[in-house]
């Protein structure tokens, strides 16, 4: 018995063709792209080095299935622009760190929120039920298709995480991430919990939605992750309690949760964005400096059952 996979037939072949003719159409990849005078690949390329932590071009060509030669015109041009940064790599000579710069930030927010828009406005016309049916698929297709499936029978794990509102509970589960993986990574006592309970009990009682946003990451259906952005002033946004569960970590979440703080204060006119934070937390350090933050005051102190030294950064947003 022959195990053999038959070639499609025709009229499968036909349907496939049809479909991608329909939906790069609805998408608007046709068109000038999210209304910019970049190109879809320009965009993916922006959207990569965004959203990865310490991307390197090989590992991004790889990701998008470019040309080297290609990807490296395209990042030449973002570097003519003000737009990218580089770094020596600390482990291979051949490469460089990626980065984009407080420029390219900003030159990629509009663009991710035009992305985000019109993916709203696709799925706004259907009902919930419709709309679970439509994810469903799209989950089907990329199971089935994606040649790096562990099985047939396992879905593949989803590239990026969902990013949605808070709902009951939601918070509670910050401040347990925050409470577990500080003692458990760094020694911190339960202070630190207390503290950020305090904290997240003010975001609630105060909440002023039109100014301040919080966002719970879920991956496979399980919260990973969470940010909060508060407003401090009516020219200054503070970023607050920046979380990702171990599981989550190396997907490039952290990067996109601060993404989403910046672009939200950028589009309702803050000036300034602040945040505190510790000299130890390096990975989260390395985000806010990506994104054109500067650490403005350092400051010793004794906390949380540890010698410690605070930081303040800041990020000028116009």
């Amino acid at each position: 018995m022959s195990n053999t996979i038959p070639s499609p037939d025709p009229a499968a072949v036909k349907a496939v063709r049809e479909f991608n003719r329909f939906y790069t159409a609805r998408i608007g990849a046709l068109d000038p792209y999210l209304d910019s005078v970049m190109s879809l690949t320009d965009v993916r390329v922006m959207y990569e080095l965004a959203h990865r932590e310490k991307p390197v071009a090989s590992e991004i060509g790889k990701a998008l299935g470019l040309d080297a030669g290609y990807l490296s015109r395209i990042l030449r041009r973002f570097a003519q622009a003000g737009w990218l940064a580089r770094q020596p790599h600390p482990d291979d000579a051949r490469q460089s760190l990626l980065s984009l710069t407080e420029a390219g930030h900003a030159a990629f927010a509009p663009l991710q929120q035009k992305s985000r828009d019109e993916a709203g406005g696709l799925l706004a016309p259907l009902s919930a039920a419709e709309r679970q049916q439509v994810l469903d698929a799209m989950g089907t297709v990329r199971r089935l298709l994606d040649p790096a499936r562990p099985s047939t029978k396992t879905p593949a794990r989803p590239a990026t995480a969902v990013l949605r509102d808070p709902t009951p509970g939601d918070i509670g589960w910050v401040v347990q991430q925050h409470g577990e993986i500080y003692a458990r990574e760094y020694g911190w006592n339960s202070e630190f919990e207390a503290l950020v309970a305090d904290i997240a009990a003010q975001f609630l009682r105060k909440f002023q939605p039109e100014w301040e946003r919080c966002w719970i990451a879920d991956l496979n259906g399980e919260r990973v992750g969470a940010v909060f952005l508060v407003r401090k002033s009516a020219t200054t946004a503070q970023l607050r309690m920046l979380i990702l569960a171990p599981q989550a970590r190396g997907l490039g979440l952290g990067a996109r949760l601060t993404d989403e703080c910046i672009a939200f204060a950028r589009r309702k006119g803050y000036r300034k964005m602040v945040l505190w934070t510790n000299s130890c937390l390096a990975a989260a350090r390395g985000i806010y400096a990506a994104r054109g933050f500067r650490l403005t005051k350092s400051q010793p102190y004794e906390g949380f059952g540890q010698q410690l030294v605070g930081e303040t950064w800041e990020l000028k947003l116009g």
